[in-house]
């Protein structure tokens, strides 16, 4: 971190509650990236994972000043500051994967960073509860196979309606061209019959 550049924009780098901030706001951003890069298809049970463990962690996020947030000590500020370390390695690689185009290890990239975000949150705010990722991901794999069986139930229903409506054109456009020969057949019959009485009155005439 620029903690000189922090300074700068008048940032509390001494703080010891600074690192509260900082986590949750890199997290926010990351989350913010990921899902630009998910929500115009359909995310897989992964991807929606690490969307809504980012949003479990992130959920609630107290003020610095909060009364429920406490100052960590000198072993928990280090484990803080290593946290947040890591949590910027993840977050550098994943705009390596974003540039590359690899959604699916994006989506890795950002659980690893919303662990330490979760890690950096519980030494500030014990007592705030925060679901495991495998806990979030079984949750979803539930409901994503849920979503999966109405789309498979939809799909069948539309090509039968299909089927039934092509059948029904076909048979409307059937009947049409009956009706159509029938009348072109006793138009063709009268034509004859007018003809041939002319004609036999031509010769009654002659005659």
């Amino acid at each position: 971190m620029d903690y000189a550049l922090a300074k700068e924009r008048g940032i509390d780098v001494d703080d010891p509650r600074i690192g509260l901030k900082i986590a949750s706001e890199r997290l926010a951003i990351v989350r913010y990236v990921f899902l630009v890069q998910v929500e115009d298809g359909i995310a897989t049970a992964d991807q929606r994972a690490c969307l809504e463990y980012a949003d479990a962690v992130l959920i609630g996020w107290p003020e610095m000043d909060a009364d429920d947030v406490v100052d960590p000590d000198e072993s928990g500020r280090r484990t803080v500051a290593d946290r947040l370390r890591s949590m910027e390695g993840y977050i550098a690689r994943f705009s390596a994967e974003e540039a590359a185009g690899h959604v699916d290890t994006m989506a890795d990239l950002l659980v690893r960073a919303t662990k330490c975000v979760a890690a950096v949150r519980r030494l500030y705010q014990p007592d705030f509860p925060i679901p495991t990722y495998a806990e979030i991901r079984h949750v979803v794999q539930g409901e994503w196979d849920d979503d999966m069986d109405k789309i498979d139930l939809k799909e069948p229903a539309t090509t039968v309606e299909a089927i039934e409506q092509e059948t029904e054109k076909a048979d409307e456009q059937r009947d049409t061209a009956d009706d159509g020969g029938d009348q072109a057949n006793k138009a063709g019959k009268a034509g004859k019959q007018d003809g041939s009485g002319k004609r036999n009155d031509g010769k009654r005439e002659g005659k």
